[in-house]
């Protein structure tokens, strides 16, 4: 069975991730089309540099091919955000990338965009498992061969970089970054980046130096995730370099990961404090900031200090789109390193926001560890502790009824003063600390998160919650 999670589809190659397993979803979401009567205004398909990605997108073509949907399929690996600005540019009622974004290698997936460019929400995805479900066994429809639907101009082949580069070279400030001649370390953890991110910093007549570029489906045996890890290699060209600032990427592009000029790595906590400070308090952007459940309290401060208000969205950036939309918020953000900015795309997009980091150093004239500084010591600062756990899958039941059916906490040293269960169990305590405990949407994991005042405290108080659960 065919599920999804916060991420969309996401599956083991050659265990869930099949060639039938694809075509059963594309057949899926060609009978939901014919069924909104959109089927004749097509569908945008890309990919990533996944092992198999590419030849999956050809899988995906030829099922919408043959049921008559048309198909603009972008010819080279691509970057999440530039398919999700495609689905946008052309007006398309969905589209898909194929890719397990920052999974391991030997996953890979499918995520559904609607109109506008948004991430497919659960009931989207929820009918799509409904069809699935109500189709007979082998029940994929039968699919054309590529060639004969390039041919017949179902299929067309189309490069959408340009005009998503140009977009966003036109939202920053041009003139200020070359004027800065910041260097700059980009790393695409073996992904998707790379011409994008490039072609936009050298525009900006930055000084660019790259590791981790060429094509390699293992990810040189690391998880395409950029945090304090995995980006080691990033720290040490950044020092000998002299660099400003290290820009990582995942391996779909969606996510940013960046290791400022001192050689810290900055967590996407800080990145999206920095980003809203800059946009509303130097850019003089008015609105609210959007932030998931498990993302730092560090926006609610901000904002507060600003006259704008913080909203908190259950994990999942579709809730943060909505929440952005609905509010005309300016920026939308979780703590796993995706964000989005107002007027820009509807989902996340790492491109964007190092290019936005780019333009923050060139127009304040300052270093990002002196920025974040600057904010701290009006604000105060907070710790966060993160932990992602591992458990036997006979495990998953118990946990679940303990936490959320007979909501039991440990005996914490500190107060509680209230308790939420909107998505998995969040604590909020009396002293302004918060900790969550969920269950991941695209692995078999565990996730707690602690944020208090001092690192001690959010340390202890997972201790704690990891011994109660036995995780």
């Amino acid at each position: 069975m065919i599920q999804f999670g916060t991420g969309g589809w996401r599956a083991i190659i050659a265990d869930g991730f099949t060639k039938e397993n694809v075509r059963l979803l594309c057949t899926a979401l060609s009978v939901k089309m014919k069924g909104e009567n959109v089927s004749e205004r097509g569908i945008v398909i890309g990919y990533d540099r996944r092992f198999l990605s590419d030849v999956a997108a050809r899988w995906a073509a030829e099922v919408f091919g043959a049921a008559g949907v048309p198909v603009k399929l972008i010819r080279r690996e691509a970057p999440t955000p530039l398919i999700m600005f495609a689905v946008k540019e052309f007006d398309m009622p969905y589209g898909l990338a194929v890719t397990a974004s920052h999974n391991p290698a030997v996953y890979n997936g499918i995520k559904i965009f609607t109109r506008g460019g948004r991430d497919a929400d659960e009931t989207v995805t929820g009918e799509l498992e409904a069809i699935i479900g109500s189709l007979p066994p082998g029940g994929a429809a039968d699919a054309m061969r590529y060639e004969d639907g390039v041919a017949s101009g179902i299929i067309t082949e189309i490069d959408p970089i340009n005009t998503y580069i140009d977009t966003i070279l036109r939202s920053v400030d041009l003139q200020a970054i070359r004027d800065a001649e910041l260097r700059v370390v980009l790393d695409p953890m073996y992904g998707v980046s790379k011409t994008s991110l490039q072609t936009i910093l050298l525009t900006a007549r930055c000084h660019v130096d790259i590791i981790h570029e060429r094509r390699d489906t293992l990810f040189g045996g690391r998880l395409p995730s950029p945090n304090v890890d995995t980006l080691g290699a990033l720290r040490a060209a950044v020092l000998e370099a002299g660099a400003e600032i290290g820009i990582a990427t995942d391996g779909d592009a969606d996510r940013l990961g960046v290791i400022d000029e001192t050689g810290r790595f900055l967590h996407p906590n800080d990145i999206l404090v920095l980003l809203y400070w800059y946009l509303v308090s130097i850019k003089g952007w008015k609105g609210p900031v959007v932030r998931n459940l498990a993302t730092t309290h560090m926006l609610d401060r901000v904002a507060a200090s600003l006259g704008e208000r913080c909203i908190e969205v259950p994990v999942g950036f579709k809730h943060i789109s909505k929440a952005m939309s609905d509010n005309d918020a300016v920026l939308g953000g979780e703590s796993s390193g995706g964000l989005t900015v107002r007027g820009h795309i509807n989902g996340k997009d790492g491109i964007y926001a190092a290019s936005l980091l780019i333009e923050m150093m060139a127009v304040t004239k300052r270093r990002l560890s002196e920025i974040y500084k600057e904010i701290t010591n009006e604000l105060g600062e907070l710790h966060m502790a993160e932990s992602d756990c591992k458990f036997p899958p006979e495990r998953r039941q118990a946990i679940e009824s303990l936490l959320m059916r007979e909501q039991k906490l440990p005996g914490f040293r500190w107060g509680i003063e209230r308790v939420s269960y909107m998505d998995g169990c969040k604590v909020y305590f009396q002293n302004g600390g918060w900790l969550v405990c969920r269950f991941s949407g695209t692995e078999p994991l565990l996730r707690i998160f602690c944020e208090m005042e001092t690192a001690a405290d959010a340390n202890e108080a997972a201790r704690q919650m990891k011994e109660y659960l036995s995780v």
